[in-house]
């Protein structure tokens, strides 16, 4: 009897042992839309804590200034790295190709550019994050009493000064499309870049050049006197990239552009690299009659001397720095009188909520300036000033590339002027940022140029007319 009855549950047990098994498994099999190849493959970022992105150096994308990391694209992907909750990395490749290869051999997680979206690399890549439209355009100055370009028709009889490659050739294009007539000059001079030709229309050196448009929207906040309204070419597609073998990270990726981009941390990216301008107003000094040049003269007196510093060469570094205004806030974030970067207002003592505190800030400014016065101690005082002032605009590391490059191409090593200063302005360009005794990537020298020059010449211009009486 038993044994009979066994005989008739034993179907009935193993048919409900297996309909568990199928309900266990729909209730643990992975949906359409997360599979578990893409759960493990955002699983093993999220395992070692770390987002690898790779990116170009450039002004838009990822550079160092003042010893801290910038860029739209590398403070876009600094958020994406919170959101995920691991910290970021970043790895600088040379160039577009060299970032696909890097990222196909698992190098890094994600590419963080404007990657044009092509047919060429879909079969490889999955385009994600933000799509961009970008265009060529003409770069022109805004001139009184002369109405910009508005239609490509009006190039003709024009110059136009362009590098080779995509510019050159859309333009080549342009003039057979129009019948001729356009005055194409190909600008082949290594030392030369898209941004150098940029500041030359704005100085009304040449009178058109042509730059993508994100490009040319960023330099606009340097120069805003340049007209960048006239399109060239046809829109171009382009956003980050990940491997095909990561869906996941795309679809995260997407879905995290699609609520950043009105986050308030997006807005403020975009506005410090596309509309706040980069320019500090200046004016004259404040009263030659009584001898004073700011406010904050005594000051300058009191702690230029732990310097060994002329404290008029003080004031006008901070006349450059932020036209004495203690309030200032610079597009990157440097603060007060003398405009330091948070973190080098906290190593150098200044209390949370103290930057705009003239006294902090110059004692600060004045004890950074004595570490970089250590770091330069081989080079005679004199001369140690502009290495001094060089560092303080740009940060060290970047003054250290230009006196390796300065070496390396016979100058000398212990001269600003003419020797290593002109390295500073190279530090724009890829064929110099790139070289292997730089560690230090792209920066925009010009500003480093100007800012030393500026200053030494205003100090010059102190001493004649104000008396030091420190």
């Amino acid at each position: 009897m038993k044994r009979g009855l066994r005989t008739r549950l034993l179907p009935l047990l193993l048919l409900t042992v297996g309909l568990l098994s199928v309900l266990y498994a729909c209730r643990h099999r992975p949906s359409p839309e997360t599979p578990a190849s893409e759960l493990n493959d955002l699983q093993r970022i999220k395992e070692r804590g770390e987002l690898v992105v790779l990116t170009l150096y450039s002004s838009t994308t990822y550079f160092n200034y003042r010893g801290q990391e910038m860029g739209f694209q590398y403070e876009l992907s600094e958020q994406f790295a919170r959101f995920l909750g691991v910290k970021l990395r970043i790895e600088v490749a040379n160039s577009v190709p060299q970032l696909i290869s890097a990222l196909l051999a698992g190098r890094g997680d994600l590419i963080a550019y404007n990657l044009p979206i092509t047919k060429e690399w879909k079969d490889s890549l999955i385009y994600c994050g933000e799509e961009v439209i970008t265009h060529q355009v003409i770069v022109q100055r805004n001139r009184i009493g002369s109405a910009p370009l508005k239609d490509v028709t009006q190039l003709v009889g024009k110059e136009v000064y362009v590098k080779p490659g995509k510019y050159y050739n859309r333009l080549v294009n342009l003039n057979e499309e129009l019948g001729g007539g356009i005055l194409i000059h190909e600008v082949t001079n290594d030392s030369i870049t898209v941004e150098d030709l940029i500041a030359q229309v704005a100085q009304g050196k040449i009178p058109y050049t042509v730059a993508d448009n994100d490009l040319a929207q960023l330099n606009k906040t340097y120069y805003p006197n340049l007209n960048i309204g006239l399109s060239i070419s046809f829109d171009q597609r382009a956003s980050w990239a990940v491997r095909k073998d990561s869906p996941y990270l795309a679809a995260v990726a997407n879905q995290w552009h699609r609520e950043n981009l009105t986050s308030p941390a997006y807005t403020a990216s975009a506005k410090r690299y596309f509309e706040t301008a980069k320019a500090t107003p200046h004016s004259p000094i404040l009263s030659l009659r009584e001898g004073k040049i700011s406010h904050y003269d005594e000051l300058f007196k009191k702690y230029a001397a732990e310097i060994d510093w002329d404290w008029r060469l003080l004031a006008s570094l901070a006349y450059t720095e932020s036209n004495f205004d203690t309030t200032a806030v610079s597009w990157a974030g440097a603060k007060g009188l003398m405009q330091l970067m948070p973190a080098t207002a906290r190593a150098m003592g200044v209390p949370e909520g103290k930057e705009q505190n003239p006294e902090e800030s110059i004692k600060a400014a004045v004890k950074y300036i004595g570490i970089m016065n250590k770091s330069f101690a081989r080079i005679p005082a004199e001369e140690r000033i502009n290495f001094v002032l060089a560092s303080y605009n740009s940060g060290i590391g970047h003054v250290l590339d230009a006196i390796a490059l300065a070496e390396k191409y016979g100058k000398d090593k212990n001269v600003w002027r003419d020797n290593v200063e002109p390295f500073i302005l190279l530090k724009s360009n890829e064929e110099y940022f790139s070289d292997p005794v730089c560690r230090n990537g792209y920066f925009r020298g010009i500003e480093t140029y100007n800012f030393v020059r500026d200053i030494t010449a205003r100090f010059e211009q102190y001493k004649k007319k104000i008396k030091d009486n420190g």
